[in-house]
């Protein structure tokens, strides 16, 4: 695995969450990528790198894939509560 080369940006608030949730659920980059498109979410490995180190934006969409394929809420990628029920 590689180490983040920048600092975090300020683009997103969810990308943190979702690199930890990622990690925990033991979900490979490629493999969230491969579940965002069955979900209509075109993203590359760049793309993804970037969001979770918060130099780019998220969409609805992708928010809304995020959300079912994690299984948590909107509130939680979004760091309004803590907890991870839907």
């Amino acid at each position: 695995m590689r180490t983040r080369k920048q600092p975090l940006g300020d683009k997103n608030i969810i990308g943190e969450r979702v690199k930890n949730i990622r990690k925990i659920k033991d979900i490979k980059q490629k493999e969230l990528l491969a579940q965002l498109q069955v979900r209509g979410v075109d993203m590359n490995s760049s793309g993804l790198s970037k969001l979770e180190g918060q130099v780019r934006g998220v969409n609805d969409r992708e928010l809304k894939a995020l959300c079912e394929i994690f299984e948590v809420s909107s509130d939680y990628l979004l760091g309004i509560t803590d907890s991870t029920k839907r």
